[in-house]
């Protein structure tokens, strides 16, 4: 795709206000010379399928994020395998008509690990927490890490088992947060927790001194399970690195050119 070829760009989820997605992908869109806005929708679940019809008819193009991931990959007429393994769709253009989706978070998330671990880990036993759209993501990716076993958790439990039969990678469900971390060498908080305030979706108390603590939660100045688990000498990151790569993929997805990752860096607010 050019920039021609996208009448529109938007972020589509609910709620949106908190994001911090139009700041770096107007970043992006002025530093290469594209005449387009990056605008942030609010669309109640019902409200959905409404939209993304008009969307398509414009021709627009986007992210999407909580809670329709899921939703509009039933909705898209051509997948990614990535997309289609992670059964979720963060990533939207209009390819001749027909409604194409992607999942940059696998990637977006493979590059937080990267940052947080130093490198992809071996034989690593990783607690998930959640098992949304998010977590989908995340097991996609964590299937490629050689050796890596999941034990998930969530506070639905049919919705883990759900996700476990779709990745074999998953060999354990755990019935509490406290239970799934007990032997873990990694952590990761797929679910909402500390993103409109400082609760936790777990204790780090219970994390040994060797354990990696992954956020895909970002919020200015760090999330408070992010602090915490710094302040236990832990290695640890929030989802700020995997948001702004899955955007910088995004980018490039849409616009076939190489994405301004500085500019993004810049105005996402750390260097």
């Amino acid at each position: 795709m050019t920039a021609h070829d996208v009448g529109a760009l938007v972020l589509l989820g609910h709620p949106v206000r908190h994001s911090i997605s139009p700041a770096f992908q107007n970043a992006a869109l002025r530093a290469a010379g594209i005449p387009l806005t990056y605008e942030a929708l609010d669309v109640e679940p019902g409200a959905l399928g409404d939209r993304v019809r008009a969307l398509v008819a414009r021709r627009a193009a986007g992210n999407v994020t909580i809670p329709h991931k899921a939703a509009f990959a039933e909705m898209c007429d051509i997948l990614t395998p990535v997309a289609e393994r992670a059964g979720a769709v963060n990533t939207f253009w209009v390819q001749q008509g027909a409604l194409a989706g992607d999942n940059t978070d696998v990637a977006g998330f493979d590059e937080l690990a990267r940052r947080v671990l130093g490198s992809v880990p071996l034989g690593a036993r990783v607690a998930v927490l959640g098992a949304g759209g998010a977590a989908a993501a995340v097991c996609t990716a964590i299937e490629r890490w050689p050796g890596a076993r999941v034990t998930l958790s969530n506070r639905t439990p049919q919705r883990a088992e759900t996700l476990a039969a779709r990745f074999p990678v998953v060999d354990r469900i755990a019935a509490r947060p406290a239970d799934a971390v007990q032997d873990c060498t990694v952590v990761v908080n797929a679910t909402p927790a500390g993103m409109a305030d400082d609760a936790v979706p777990v204790d780090v108390a219970l994390l040994s001194a060797a354990v990696g603590v992954i956020d895909l939660v970002h919020r200015a100045g760090e999330t408070a399970w992010v602090r915490d688990a710094k302040a236990r000498g832990l290695r640890a990151g929030d989802g700020l690195a995997m948001l702004v790569e899955q955007g910088a993929l995004a980018f490039e997805r849409w616009f076939g050119v190489e994405a301004p990752r500085d500019a993004m860096w810049e105005a996402a607010g750390n260097p």
